[in-house]
């Protein structure tokens, strides 16, 4: 989610660019050799189709709205378009891709988050559960990171990638708590695997702007951009 004082600074570096920087239809992003959505989850079908029609390099933020369109996956095969989710708040995530190369038996998550971050996401709309006024932790979600993207699409993204690389959105299991307690957005990771059994603890620390997201993963989207052109990549 951009806010509106990100929106305003953007506009004040572009002003101070000698050749200005066109503001183009989501569409026409497509001419770009590498197109990062940044944006609302409503508008991902969008920019992603243009990008992977065009045969680009797509590079999503929104990870949770790629689990209902693994269509595109295909299609990029037949357009020559590539696909690269960051890793975003998902420390350790090369473990989890290496430990698929084997079978992986079983992964859970859970995540807990200051009350706020998790305010006006649809399941807890749907289900009217309140996170106001919370003295303790509260378990507001249990179930697949599938259901969990879909119910909490601009809180999980991270469980939408750690299924990615794991053994997918359906049987990765999840749980969300609304904990009053914490002042970081934490995610606790067990893999249990043929090769290794390990555990991921995080803590990152909320955007100002957009609490339901941690500052670490603007951050994991530069070092992305950069191990497109590094000489030397460090990691998987």
């Amino acid at each position: 989610m951009v806010s509106a004082n990100d929106k305003a600074r953007a506009i004040e570096r572009m002003s101070a660019l000698k050749t200005p920087v066109p503001v183009v239809d989501l569409a026409e992003l497509a001419a770009c050799d590498v197109v990062l959505e940044c944006a609302p989850a409503e508008v991902f079908k969008d920019v992603a189709v243009a990008a992977i029609e065009a045969g680009k390099i797509f590079i999503p933020t929104s990870v949770g709205a790629v689990l209902p369109r693994m269509h595109l996956v295909e299609r990029a095969k037949e357009t020559g378009a590539r696909i690269i989710v960051p890793t975003g708040a998902l420390l350790g995530l090369d473990a989890v891709r290496a430990a698929a190369e084997g079978v992986i038996h079983s992964v859970t998550m859970v995540t807990r988050k200051p009350p706020g971050g998790l305010k006006g996401a649809p399941h807890l709309e749907r289900n009217n559960i309140s996170v106001d006024g919370l003295t303790e932790a509260k378990l507001v979600f249990e179930g697949s990171a599938r259901e969990g993207a879909i119910g909490f699409p601009a809180n999980v993204n991270v469980a939408a990638a750690l299924s990615l690389a794991g053994i997918g959105p359906d049987k990765t299991r999840l749980q969300i708590w609304a904990d009053p307690g914490v002042d970081r957005n934490t995610h606790h990771i067990e893999v249990e695997a043929d090769s290794a059994r390990f555990a991921l603890d995080i803590a990152t620390i909320p955007t100002e702007e957009n609490p339901k997201t941690g500052k670490i993963t603007a951050l994991s989207v530069i070092a992305c951009l950069r191990s497109l052109t590094q000489t030397m990549k460090v990691g998987t």
